[in-house]
C-alpha cells in the first residue's frame, strides 16, 4: 500500500511538472486582463500572426493558479462577422420575347410582391458583348428604368473563358421586369433566375502598404507588383484601382511568398498562387480567397499585345480573427503562441458551440513578453583553434617517427 502511495505521488509530481513546462514550450505570452465571466472573447492583435504557424494551431491559453499549478482553457477561433450571401429564388414566367429597331426584349411576370435585386441570364452562343436596359412595371403600360446601359460580356478563346452576365440592382417591387438586350444579333436566351440576395458585410481591417513596386516585363508582356505589408498578417480580399478610363481584360495571377532561403548566389524566393482570375473593367469589386498570413504578395498582370494598365492604388484587407474562450477556475490567464512543433488543440467546446452565450465581454491584451529559454549547454571542443590540433598531431608525428627511427638502428 505505501509503495503504491509513493508512485502515485510520483505520478501527480511527473504531470504538474509536466503542465507547469506547458508555457514554457511556447515563445511569446500576453496577460489577459478583465476575467470577469465564464466566457470572454479575445482579439487577435496583428502582431501576432507573424509568430504564430499559418493555420493557428499553435495558439493556447495557459493560466497559474495560486498554487502555481498550469491549468488550460478551451477556445474557439472565429472569423469575427464573416462575410454571408443568402439567396432567395422568385418564381417567375417568362411571358414573351420581341424585338424591334431598338434590340430584343425578354418580359418576365413575378406573381408575388417579393423584391429582387438580381436577375442571372445564360445564353447559348459565346462571345458578345452587349448592352441592357431593365425596366419595371405593374400594368405592362407604364414602365420605369431601374437601370440602363448595363454590360454583360462572354469571352471564350483557347486562352480565357469569362462570362459576365449578371444584373445587380436595388431591390425593387414590379409585377413585371423587361429586359432590352441593345443587338443587332438575336441573343438565345437559354436559362434566366431571378432572385432576392441579402450580402452580410464581414468586419475587416485594412491594412497599410509599406513598399509598392511596379515593374513591366516587355520580353513577357507582363505587369508586375511587387506589395510588402508592414508585417505579416491574414488578409482575404486585394483590390486594384486602375486610372484607366477605356475597357480592359486582363488575366491575373496573385502570388504570396511563403518563403525563402539563402545561398551563395543571395536569396531564392519561392511564391505559391494564392488566386488566379481576370482584372476586368466590368466587375470591380475586388478578389476574394482564403484568409492567409502574408507580408508579401507578387501581382502578375498578362497585358499581351495591350499596352499596360495604369495601377493608381492597391487596397488589402482581411477578416478580423478572435478567440472564444471559456474560463472555469480562477487564475492568472495568458495568452501564448509560437510553437511550430504543436499540433491543432481538440477541445469538447467544439461540439457545443450553440450553447456559448451571444453577448460576450472583450478581453484586454497586456504587452508581449518573450518567454526565457533553457540555454542548451554545448559541450566546446578541446581545441578550439585549428592551428593547436595541427601542432600536436604534428607532434605525434614526429615522436612515432623518433621511435621508428630508434628500433632500426636496433
Amino acid at each position: 500500500m505505501k509503495v503504491r502511495i509513493n508512485i502515485l505521488t510520483c505520478l501527480f509530481f511527473l504531470v504538474c511538472s509536466y503542465s507547469f513546462g506547458q508555457i514554457e514550450e511556447y515563445n511569446f505570452k500576453r496577460e489577459l486582463r478583465g476575467i470577469s465571466n465564464q466566457w470572454h472573447t479575445i482579439t487577435l492583435p496583428d502582431e501576432v500572426f507573424g509568430k504564430v504557424s499559418q493555420d493557428l494551431n499553435d495558439i493556447r491559453i495557459f493560466g497559474v493558479t495560486e498554487k502555481k499549478d498550469t491549468i488550460e482553457a478551451p477556445y474557439l477561433l472565429r472569423i469575427a462577422n464573416k462575410e454571408s450571401v443568402s439567396s432567395n429564388e422568385v418564381v417567375f414566367k417568362t411571358l414573351n420575347t420581341s424585338y424591334n429597331d431598338n434590340g430584343y426584349y425578354f418580359t418576365f411576370e413575378i406573381p408575388t410582391s417579393e423584391p429582387v435585386n438580381r436577375i442571372k441570364l445564360d445564353f447559348s452562343q459565346k462571345n458578345f458583348d452587349w448592352r441592357i436596359k431593365l425596366e419595371g412595371s405593374q400594368n405592362q403600360k407604364d414602365w420605369y428604368t431601374i437601370t440602363d446601359n448595363y454590360r454583360v460580356l462572354s469571352i471564350k478563346n483557347n486562352r480565357t473563358d469569362f462570362q459576365f452576365t449578371e444584373l445587380t440592382f436595388p431591390s425593387s417591387k414590379y409585377r413585371y421586369f423587361r429586359v432590352l438586350i441593345k443587338s443587332k444579333e438575336k441573343p438565345y436566351l437559354s436559362v434566366a433566375s431571378i432572385t432576392q440576395n441579402e450580402i452580410k458585410e464581414g468586419t475587416f481591417r485594412n491594412y497599410k502598404i509599406k513598399n509598392f513596386d511596379i515593374k513591366e516585363n516587355r520580353k513577357s508582356k507582363q505587369t508586375e507588383i511587387d506589395v510588402e505589408l508592414k508585417m505579416p498578417v491574414p488578409i482575404s480580399h486585394l483590390k486594384i484601382v486602375v486610372s484607366d478610363t477605356f475597357d480592359y481584360y486582363r488575366p491575373i495571377t496573385i502570388k504570396y511568398l511563403s518563403d525563402s532561403v539563402k545561398t551563395e548566389k543571395g536569396w531564392l524566393y519561392n511564391y505559391r498562387t494564392l488566386t488566379s482570375g481576370t482584372l476586368n473593367s466590368i466587375e470591380k469589386s475586388g478578389f476574394n480567397f482564403k484568409s492567409t498570413t502574408i507580408q508579401k504578395l507578387k501581382i502578375v498582370i498578362h497585358n499581351g499585345a495591350n499596352q499596360p494598365l495604369e495601377i493608381d492604388e492597391i487596397q488589402v484587407k482581411g477578416y478580423l480573427h478572435e478567440l472564444v474562450a471559456r474560463f472555469t477556475e480562477k487564475a492568472t490567464y495568458f495568452l501564448t503562441y509560437g510553437n511550430q512543433s504543436v499540433s491543432k488543440p481538440n477541445y469538447d467546446i467544439n461540439h457545443f458551440a450553440n450553447k456559448i452565450p451571444n453577448s460576450l465581454t472583450k478581453l484586454e491584451l497586456g504587452e508581449e513578453l518573450i518567454l526565457d529559454k533553457e540555454e542548451t549547454i554545448v559541450a566546446e571542443p578541446l581545441f578550439k583553434n585549428k592551428a593547436w590540433l595541427w601542432a600536436v598531431m604534428s607532434f605525434i608525428i614526429l615522436l612515432l617517427g623518433w621511435f621508428s627511427l630508434k628500433m632500426i638502428r636496433k
